[in-house]
């Protein structure tokens, strides 16, 4: 079997290889705590979960979602955005949803790269960034993101040629994996930077809803011109706690909107429909449970930073995420040499930086996906492992 040479250019997921791993240590007896998976153990409120039961029970829903005039979602949206954000967009031709926004940022390489294009991917990133632009033919060319420059790309860094030649540039805030934040400054000045160059945005924001300490994440839609120049992913997954309901949309520039939906003609037949009327409830409804949810999780950001620093690993306290970002402890080699170390005494799985690219060396993740109680006792178990 002859298979695509592309294939070559890109790693599988460590995440769904390390569940394989994790389950088959769960069923030798072993008590895994997984703090490397991005799903936390929320659940939607009950009100959008009766919103969702109430219109599968409609026999008239279950046609193909193409079926269905998608304005209400698309309305729901761009009015949850000009709340949000202030941004006031088009419906019709600034808003597309998706089968959760993990689906658009793969087909986003084919609205814009022919093959041998040039992308700037960030780095340390999501590793779906990366692998998007060499399933689409194209060259990932790296912007690292380093601690001296709070984990922001350094614009000025990127050289003058690799710029002209860029088609587009990811940029992801709050980000993941290492929960650094952007402020509205820095988006106008990739505004600025792209329209110089005429590079497309694609700015990815599934954590603009998990924020703590009075921080409210901003939009890269915020900035003046940014429609002008990009768009921008978000989703109900980490909003509303809705992971495994895959709803997200895009936003933003009318030419991108309009190949991203060109693209999804052929790749799909739209969101299940019960699930664009939960949807829609969720964005036009009450936001009053984030509060808690948020709480919850500073509360468990706080054990986990604080058991770090009293281990001697300085640790930043993030203002927005569920992820903790902090150097690999001295004594270790590299950060796979010590994630899978800790995995194997104490298994306890945290995901090293390495992962997420060359200069996420030298660091590790911890996701907040756990009780403060099963939190602390995966802390106890690394103090255990350092002695």
């Amino acid at each position: 079997m002859r298979l695509s040479n592309r294939l070559n250019n890109f790693d599988a997921y460590l995440g769904t290889a390390m569940n394989l791993i994790l389950t088959k240590m769960r069923t030798e007896g072993k008590d895994v705590i997984n703090l490397g998976l991005g799903d936390p153990d929320v659940q939607p409120p009950e009100h959008l979960r009766r919103a969702l039961a109430d219109a599968c029970l409609d026999v008239n829903h279950h046609h193909y979602p193409s079926f269905y005039s998608p304005r209400p979602l698309k309305e729901a949206m761009a009015n949850w955005y000009q709340r949000r954000f202030g941004s006031v967009l088009d419906p019709e031709t600034e808003v597309l949803p998706l089968l959760g926004s993990a689906e658009g940022l793969f087909h986003i390489h084919s609205c814009l790269l022919d093959p041998g294009d040039v992308a700037l991917v960030p780095d340390p990133a999501y590793p779906a960034y990366a692998a998007g632009v060499a399933i689409a033919g194209g060259v990932a060319i790296k912007v690292p993101l380093l601690e001296e420059n709070n984990f922001l790309p350094d614009l000025k860094a990127i050289p003058q040629d690799v710029a002209r030649q860029a088609k587009m540039i990811w940029v992801n805030y709050p980000n993941n994996p290492t929960s650094a934040e952007a402020n509205l400054g820095f988006y106008q000045q990739l505004v600025d930077w792209a329209r110089r160059y005429d590079v497309a945005v694609i700015a990815d924001n599934p954590y603009s809803e998990i924020c703590f300490d009075d921080f409210c994440p901003p939009s890269f839609l915020m900035a003046d011109g940014a429609r002008e120049v990009g768009i921008e992913f978000n989703s109900l997954s980490k909003a509303y706690n809705c992971c495994g309901w895959r709803i997200g949309m895009v936003l933003g520039n009318k030419e991108i909107i309009s190949a991203m939906a060109k693209v999804k003609s052929h790749s799909d037949r739209g969101i299940y429909y019960p699930i664009q009327v939960a949807a829609t409830a969720a964005l036009d409804g009450p936001i009053d449970f984030m509060e808690g949810r948020n709480k919850m999780f500073t509360e468990r950001r706080d054990v986990v930073v604080d058991s770090l620093n009293k281990l001697g690993i300085k640790a930043t306290r993030p203002k927005a995420t569920f992820y903790v970002w902090a150097p690999v402890p001295k004594g270790h080699s590299n950060s796979k040499e010590f994630c899978f170390s800790f995995l194997e005494k104490e298994a306890v799985w945290m995901i090293p930086g390495s992962m997420y690219g060359q200069y996420g060396e030298g660091y590790f993740r911890i996701a907040l996906t756990h009780s403060t109680e099963r939190l602390g006792e995966a802390m106890a178990r690394l103090a255990r492992f350092l002695g």
